[in-house]
């Protein structure tokens, strides 16, 4: 639990590799996830958009680690897909 070892949460927080990350990153959070240290998505996709990595960020306040209610399932399908289209078309 990330109160139990806040530093090992802060050293391998995924923001504090966004210097070196160049390919294009969709984040997404569910504000529910107790796997997710608070903040960290945020953390990434800010540090991503002000180093100019194309990112985006799809923030569910009401899902946990896995989207699961209908119309959040639906926005997801779609930005993932859309995200895919963008980033892997040749």
């Amino acid at each position: 639990m990330p109160w139990a070892h806040p530093e090992l949460y802060e050293t391998w927080s995924p923001s504090n590799f966004a210097q070196t990350v160049k390919t294009p990153m969709l984040v997404v959070e569910g504000a529910l996830d107790f796997r997710v240290a608070d903040g960290q998505p945020f953390q990434i996709f800010t540090a991503l958009q002000s180093r100019g990595v194309p990112s985006e960020l799809l923030y569910f306040p009401d899902e946990g680690h896995w989207v699961l209610k209908p119309q959040n399932s639906q926005l997801w399908y779609k930005t993932v897909l859309a995200w895919l289209d963008q980033h892997l078309s040749p």
